[in-house]
């Protein structure tokens, strides 16, 4: 079944981009949500099509989605939908956007999957299965000193807790190279090895679950700003292996686990 599962979350996620990648362009209206960020017809056709394919194929599971209700939330086993995971970008007309669909069952994901239609990559995993990227295996890179990591973020302003700017800027004091190619684009790119670091100091939990796995199959590690193995979002510190504990001491976690 694990099997099944990755190959399907992989197919939603290739889907409900595919669908995004259509309206994606100039003059797409934008509407802004109760919590001020963006949302477009774009956000809600991609999600749409994503739910009626989990709803066809299982239908006795749940379904969280960023943008309509959640459908049987009690559900022993539910889908995870990011329809547009970096909606900013997407309005900006920058590709650096994906589509997130992660399966999990309590806390745990089975499976999670992210199209980056625009940029043509997709990549999957799932526990014990391995990371794929278009098809291939990937693996986080071997780097280890911070002097020699890429460091990447969504937005290095910081402004919600526990994450302190103060942390962040040490960090990329030390770090080769800092850009802000953030969303599940910098997960991406700390899975496949072009990036060492990707930080992120508030994300929901359809902006996590997929990538988890993703990172933690490539041999990376993932945890929240306090050093919680978590998919539930919140925060999130995602690295290689070699540079796992040196990086979380600089952006001050007390406590892994």
């Amino acid at each position: 079944m694990s099997e099944d599962l990755l190959a399907a979350v992989a197919e939603v996620a290739r889907l409900a981009g595919a669908a995004a990648l259509a309206k994606f362009g100039p003059g797409l209206a934008v509407e802004y949500k109760h919590d001020g960020s963006p949302v477009t017809i774009a956000d809600r056709e991609a999600e749409r099509i994503a739910r009626e394919w989990i709803e066809s194929r299982f239908p006795a599971d749940g379904i969280l989605g960023e943008e309509l209700r959640a459908v049987r939330p009690d559900a022993a086993r539910r889908w995870v939908v990011d329809p547009i995971d970096g909606t900013k970008s997407f309005i900006h007309g920058v590709p650096l956007w994906g589509t997130l669909v992660a399966v999990m069952e309590g806390e745990r994901v089975l499976a999670g999957a992210a199209c980056f239609a625009a940029l043509r990559e997709d990549i999957a995993a799932a526990p014990g299965q391995g990371c794929w990227w278009n098809g291939k295996r990937c693996t986080v890179s071997p780097t280890a000193a911070i002097n020699l990591a890429t460091a990447v973020t969504t937005d290095e302003r910081f402004t919600a807790a526990p994450v302190r700017r103060a942390d962040w800027e040490r960090l990329a004091a030390r770090a080769l190279l800092v850009r802000s190619w953030g969303d599940c684009y910098g997960y991406l790119l700390v899975a496949t090895g072009r990036a060492e670091v990707m930080v992120d100091g508030i994300l929901s939990p359809w902006d996590a679950a997929a990538v988890v796995p993703i990172v933690e199959e490539a041999g990376g590690v993932f945890t929240d700003w306090s050093g919680r193995r978590t998919a539930l979002g919140g925060s999130a510190i995602a690295t290689n292996a070699a540079l796992a504990a040196p990086v979380r001491e600089l952006l001050g976690v007390t406590h892994e686990g």
